[in-house]
């Protein structure tokens, strides 16, 4: 039987002491619902900030008005920010942050439904990938909580 995402990512959590915060828009807070669904979370998982409109990703997080206004929500400069601010303010040692159009409408031709941005902030630097999901908006939020597991997984592995 395959171990889940979360629960391989909290053994990394707790044997290296590391600490984790998220960041997420489109995912409502699903990627936080995975982790503490993990018994013996809350020693390495801090928190997390549903930051859903523009005003919360600001207020909350830090994100510069200039970067949404000049990039969207849905882009690599803003996934960056929110998980820096997440990192920052919960001082955390690993921030994950999600940004996505879950549809069914919000897409454009540049950033159809589905395209989803996930950024990772740690002492080592801050990065960010993008993502096209072919779901409804359901399985969208799925598909990117998994995603953000995924890239948080790997470069949890990655630092060996």
């Amino acid at each position: 039987m395959r171990t889940s995402l979360e629960t391989q990512i909290g053994y990394i959590l707790h044997d290296r002491g590391l600490k984790l915060a998220l960041a997420e828009s489109c995912t409502g807070g699903l990627v936080g619902n995975r982790i503490t669904d993990i018994p013996g979370s809350s020693e390495y998982f801090l928190g997390g900030v549903v930051a859903y409109a523009y005003e919360a990703k600001v207020d909350l997080l830090g994100v510069s008005w200039a970067t949404l206004n000049s990039r969207g929500a849905v882009s690599r400069e803003v996934v960056i920010e929110m998980a820096r601010g997440a990192r920052n303010i919960m001082n955390a040692d690993i921030a994950v942050s999600v940004s996505g159009v879950a549809g069914p409408s919000g897409g454009t031709s540049e950033k159809p439904v589905g395209t989803t941005w996930i950024g990772l902030a740690a002492k080592g630097g801050e990065w960010a990938w993008v993502f096209q999901f072919p779901g409804d908006r359901i399985q969208n939020k799925s598909y990117a909580a998994e995603a953000a597991l995924q890239v948080l997984l790997d470069y949890l592995q990655g630092l060996g």
